[in-house]
């Protein structure tokens, strides 16, 4: 019996331990869907293409697996090309898998619907692998790629386009589909990672920069901070890696400048998983990032080693394959215990350095924390968002995760957390978003109900672009176009049969996630922000 090659996909995926597909279903990718129905496979309907991918993103940081999209055609893609953008910028695994025009109607320009001059070169530019499959033996080494591009050395987006009378043809005398085998995840070479180890053993005030790219080695990451008795700086992607209480966690941005102080004074800095970004590094601050002192570097991409600052010993690998080669040498024993003061005089240092409406906004998102143990925060570019990658200490590795660092996409929360609590049923997840990034992407508010989700969607509600109109008024320019009327969101929730509240204190937030917490349910939590301010 023939089976198609849209009927063998579903089978591959599955067999590669997908569980879920995010997607919106068209003409020209309906093979896409033969055999789904029966699969064990959860297809999850997006409203628009871009909020599929933002999805996919919150699912694959949260899980820690390449997550998959299907798009239709032209417009399917270049809906999506704004998530992938995203996900492009953090190294976050996507495989994205759209159709494509008939092959002979590829690049004629004669108007078939959805075409575009060069689909696959849109993509390209925003994938780590992009590739057409133009005869069904393709696909599997195409998955075979794009599954072991998106989890090995640093993660991108990967993408695959299966023209429609590919997607059709008879698949049947292919192998059956196979799980694949993982990336080798190897440490830096033995010789590195020695010398590394002797000069940190040499150190008397060593300081460690984690970014991201250490979120999979937090046990070794502690372990080597307190054998250095070393201050931790975290970067937005990297908080939690220590908790709030440890004495060595600095959950400041290292933009700020008692932080670059605090760095500055290190006779050695061991930089792991960060590509030293300036929307992390520089973000809040009028001068670049300064060159860090005798700079170690661990990292997995051997490009960036040599852009933003230059590394005195470049470690070439996996974070924790590489931490874990470290704890295996000696470190030294012998240095002052003074990591804890150091980090307590810089982070005392920091917090006082910002406004009072920073700080109130950090303590926002601390209420949050203290409220729901376990929970996810995902955020948008929204104030309070800015505030807490500015200063707000996440709870565990992978808890606090926003948009508003590289790419800085609009629109991102909503969808994303929901994504976020289909990798994470059991944890409540709370959405971060503000009354006008919401807009980007608020048809998905309909996909909470579809999923049944455990979600708090917090709307920062200022009545417009709040942080643009105050960026407008600090450089002299009349605010123009940034007072756009919100929704009514009580009318919105209720559309969708979710509870709403108006929050305008903390002990009115702190009663509400309380509510939240107790039993699975999805609520709209409207902020008045200048209760706030």
């Amino acid at each position: 019996m023939k089976k198609t090659l849209g009927a063998y996909l579903i089978e591959d995926l599955e067999a590669r331990g997908v569980r879920h597909v995010f997607g919106i279903p068209g003409v020209h990718n309906l093979e896409f869907y033969r055999g789904l129905a029966r699969s064990g496979i959860r297809h999850v309907a997006g409203r628009h293409e871009q909020g599929l991918g933002f999805m996919a993103d919150g699912y694959a940081r949260v899980s820690g697996s390449p997550a998959v999209c299907f798009t239709i055609t032209g417009p399917g893609l270049t809906n999506i090309v704004t998530a992938m953008g995203q996900a492009y910028g953090d190294s976050i695994p996507l495989v994205v898998i759209a159709s494509e025009n008939r092959r002979g109607e590829l690049g004629t320009g004669r108007g078939f619907l959805h075409e575009m001059p060069d689909q696959l070169g849109v993509a390209a530019r925003v994938a780590g692998l992009s590739r057409r499959v133009t005869a069904p033996e393709q696909l599997p080494e195409a998955l075979d790629l794009a599954f072991g591009g998106a989890v090995g050395l640093r993660p991108r987006p990967a993408y695959i386009e299966i023209p429609r009378d590919v997607i059709t043809e008879d698949a049947s005398a292919l192998p059956p589909p196979g799980r694949g085998r993982p990336p080798h995840r190897a440490a830096a070479e033995s010789g590195a990672v020695a010398a590394a180890a002797r000069r940190l053993a040499a150190a008397r005030a060593p300081v460690i920069l984690a970014g991201g790219g250490a979120l999979g080695a937090a046990a070794e990451l502690r372990r080597v901070a307190e054998a250095l008795d070393a201050p931790v700086v975290m970067t937005v992607n990297g908080r939690g890696l220590l908790p709030p209480e440890h004495p060595l966690g600095v959950s400041l941005s290292p933009s700020l400048e008692p932080v670059r102080a605090l760095i500055a004074a290190a006779d050695t800095v061991l930089a792991v998983g960060t590509e030293f970004g300036p929307t992390d590094y520089d973000m809040y601050s009028v001068s670049d990032f300064p060159q860090p002192p005798h700079l170690i570097r661990i990292d997995i991409d051997a490009a960036h080693m040599k852009r933003s600052v230059r590394a005195d010993l470049a470690l070439l690998g996996d974070s924790r394959a590489t931490l874990a080669a470290l704890l295996g040498q000696d470190l030294g024993a012998g240095r002052p215990r003074r990591g804890a003061e150091r980090t307590g005089a810089a982070a005392s240092a920091a917090l006082a350095a910002l406004s009072p409406a920073y700080r109130r906004e950090i303590g926002f998102l601390e209420t949050i924390r203290a409220a729901l143990p376990g929970a996810i925060l995902v955020g948008d570019s929204t104030q309070a968002v800015y505030a807490g990658n500015l200063g707000f200490a996440a709870a565990t590795p992978g808890s606090w995760f926003n948009s508003a660092t590289g790419y800085g996409t609009l629109g991102y929360a909503l969808p994303a957390s929901t994504g976020a609590g289909l990798a994470a049923p059991d944890r409540p997840v709370v959405c971060l978003t503000g009354d006008g990034g919401i807009q980007f992407t608020l048809g998905e508010l309909a996909v909470p109900r579809d999923v049944d989700a455990w979600t708090a969607i917090v709307v920062w509600n200022n009545h417009g672009y709040g942080e643009i109109k105050n960026s407008m008024i600090a450089v002299g320019i009349e605010p123009e176009g940034v007072d756009v009327r919100p929704p009514d969101f009580a009318a919105l929730a209720g559309a969708y049969g979710y509870g709403h509240r108006v929050i305008d204190s903390l002990p009115a937030l702190a009663a509400a996630l309380a509510d939240f917490g107790a039993r699975r349910q999805v609520v709209v939590l409207e902020v008045r922000a200048e209760r706030f301010e």
